[in-house]
This record gives structure tokens, sequence and C-alpha cells, in this order.
């Protein structure tokens, strides 16, 4: 599209750019830029004087670091949940809130049956939810309907992975596939709980990182479990949602649309102009850009192209594929609102 045609389209704010991109709207003079994950990097940190794991655990510092993506790399998204481990945390898991470099990591394991799963009456009110919940409460404060916010909550596929072990459940997925579907059914209250807080504190979106990769669970088992659950529990839920999930997934993006998210955020080695056809229009597609091979280890110039590529393939928000690497340059992420600002 010519700059003179860009010129005739309005200049939309950062959050109205933001969402009319989720919601299939009027496009403004360009695409938004948002990060449904993670875009928290050590030089990002550096600059504003707030590391983690400071930064997991203290609303303030939280919501100061989440606002360095749009003050100091010019995102139209803050998003204050770094880890995703909040609700391993809230309920019963020992969690390391790691470093600057490391990130948090589940250190037990305590279900092993649907009877060892213990959910507080006041769990909104544990601290591992209460700072996500004041972090996006200061920031809609802060940035009022200037700049959009999204928060973040696990998927039950997610939090199983956490409070029962990877290995262990994915077992039980092919030995014990009852105790799987009641493991998920008693924690979508708790998915359900925490998305629809956040969305009351502020969030604009809420993205859901159920984690059923490509490279570990298969379309027939994603469709046996995880597309009746996410009915269920999206219906739920009072605002936009963003499914994300890592991998290889062209082959359940036909899956994805049956069940009722706004949009998926999705990775590289999707191909843009791929993933955009299985979408049908019926699916936004956000991220796009290579954490790894791009954003961490490429240059600016390569973080422009791929940038570039993703915007002309119909890609609705590009942003990083994912959380990005502690290593990631500031220059590299600042790289996707040039592109960005080129227009249409």
């Amino acid at each position: 599209m010519t700059s003179s045609s860009n010129g005739n389209k309005p200049d939309l704010t950062p959050r109205r750019r933001f969402l009319a991109n989720l919601m299939g709207g009027r496009k403004g003079k360009r695409i938004s830029v948002s990060n449904p994950t993670s875009i928290a990097c050590t030089e990002l940190m550096d600059r504003i004087g707030i590391h983690f794991p400071e930064a997991h655990l203290q609303a303030d510092q939280m919501a100061e670091l989440a606002a360095a993506g749009y003050e100091i790399l010019g995102f139209d998204t803050v998003m204050p949940e770094f880890s995703v481990q909040q609700e391993a945390a809230a309920l019963g898991c020992e969690v390391n809130w790691g470093s600057d470099t490391i990130m948090p990591e589940v250190l037990t394991h305590p279900v092993k049956n649907v009877s060892d799963i213990v959910i507080p009456e006041d769990i909104l009110e544990k601290p591992p939810f209460r700072v996500v919940l004041d972090a996006i409460s200061l920031l809609r404060r802060e940035y009022g309907d200037r700049v959009a916010i999204i928060g973040k909550v696990m998927g039950p596929w997610t939090i199983c992975y956490h409070t029962v072990g990877i290995e262990d459940f994915l077992i039980m997925t092919v030995l014990e596939p009852d105790k799987v579907a009641a493991l998920l059914d008693a924690y979508i209250p708790v998915t359900v709980a925490f998305a629809n807080a956040q969305l009351r504190a502020g969030a604009d979106a809420v993205t859901l990182p159920d984690h059923a990769t490509g490279s570990m669970v298969s379309p027939k088992t994603y469709e046996k479990f995880l597309v009746p659950m996410h009915h269920k529990m999206l219906g739920q839920i009072g605002g936009p949602t963003i499914l994300h999930v890592c991998g290889k997934c062209l082959d359940r993006i036909p899956l994805i649309i049956t069940e009722g998210y706004d949009a998926y955020h999705f990775e590289w080695i999707n191909d843009p102009q791929k993933a955009v056809a299985a979408a049908k229009g019926q699916l936004s597609l956000f991220g796009g850009i290579s954490t790894i091979d791009c954003l961490l280890r490429g240059t600016p110039e390569d973080v422009y192209h791929q940038a570039r590529y993703n915007i002309a393939a119909g890609v609705a928000s590009i942003g990083p594929e994912c959380a990005v690497s502690p290593e990631t340059p500031v220059a590299n992420l600042k790289a996707i609102v040039a592109a960005a600002e080129e227009g249409y």
C-alpha cells in the first residue's frame, strides 16, 4: 500500500490500534506491535533499574518493567506477567523465582490424582495472583485509554504440567484419559477466575498459554482433550482471549478456530502465509517473529525483514513469537516497531 493511501487512514491510539487488530476491525495507518508474552530482557531491566525476581513478586516493579515495553520499546501493549508459574505457586507448588537470566521454575509437583487438588477459596488474594492484579490496576490508572494492557493466565493443560509434572501428565493422556479429563475440569475454575479478575482489574485482553505444542501433543490428542475443555472454559471468560501455543501448530489451526479464541499467538516456524491461509479470516494471528534465530541472534535488519514478511502475509499484530530470551538486544525489539511504522 502506498504512503498516500496510508495518509487517508485514521491515526489510531496504541490501544485502539491493538483492539482493532485483535477483533478484526478497521485498519489504521499501521499494524499494531504487541507482546502477548514477556519482552523483559536484561538490557531493558538495566535501563530502568528493575530486575527479577523482584518484578515477579512486587506489583509496582512488575508494572514499571511492563511499562518499559511501551515507554522505551514503543510497543502498543504492556503485559505485566513475566513468568508462567503464578498459578502453580498459588496452588501450592514450590517455585524458584529465578534471576534476571533464569526464569522461574516449579520445584514440586504435588498432584497425582484429582483428590490431591486443593483450590483455596481466596485464591485471588494469594500473593502470586494479587501481584498481577495489582500491577494491572496500576498500569490502567497510569495509561488510561492510551495503551492496551494484556493479562496472562495459564490454561488447565499448562497448570497440569506444573502441578502434576510434564512427563507424568503426558503418560496419563495415554494410560488414564478419564483422569486427565477430570484434572482439566478441576482446573477450569482457576483459569476462569484469574482471567476474569484480570479483565476487571483493567486488562483489555488475556493471553491464555495452553502448551499443547506440536512436538509433544498430536492433533488427535489436542482435539480429544483441549477442544472440549476450551469450549467449556471460554464460555465463562468475559473478554477477549489470545491462545498461545508454541511449536509447529499449522495442523491444529482449524481446531483452534472452533474453540472461540479471538486470536492465536503463533511461532515463525509456522510460515505466516500458511498460518493466515489456515485461519481463513476467522481468527486473528499475533506474533510471528522468531525469538531465537531473529530477535536473539539476528540484527535489526533481520528483524525488520521478518516483520515486513509477517505484515505482507496478513498477520493481524506483529511481535515476538514467545517470551524473549533475557539476552535479546533492545535494538532488535525496537526494529519491530520501526517495521510497523512504515505502514501496511
